[in-house]
């Protein structure tokens, strides 16, 4: 688990085979954050999918560092992106910076949520 800051900071799937990384990045919609029931792209966790010859790494965040969660989420990230096909291997690089905010959740899931 990396803590490191990352070079990116956007919702969409990111270097490597684009194909894998959108696929990646659409099983990654199946993973929910279990205390808010929101998945993790429309949350803005996720900050990057690359892909490298079958290997996937996806750089995410948590809504915080004491996030009781985390661990589920991880595991859930992992095993979505090994779910897609063509992908050998997953890594979840954790990153805290940028730091999350609630203005990295999707502008329609965040207007439906009244921010």
């Amino acid at each position: 688990m990396d803590t490191g800051e990352t070079p990116m900071d956007t919702n969409e799937a990111s270097t490597g085979d684009a194909g894998i990384a959108d696929l990646v990045n659409d099983a990654l919609r199946t993973v929910k954050d279990p205390e808010l029931g929101l998945n993790i792209v429309d949350l803005g966790l996720i900050y990057g999918v690359d892909e490298e010859a079958g290997a996937v790494t996806v750089t995410m965040t948590l809504t915080s560092p004491g996030c009781p969660a985390g661990g589920q989420i991880m595991e859930g990230a992992k095993t979505a992106a090994e779910s897609v096909e063509g992908v050998e291997s997953a890594t979840v690089n954790l990153v805290w910076k940028p730091f999350w905010t609630a203005d990295r959740i999707d502008p329609k899931v965040r207007a439906a949520l009244g921010y």
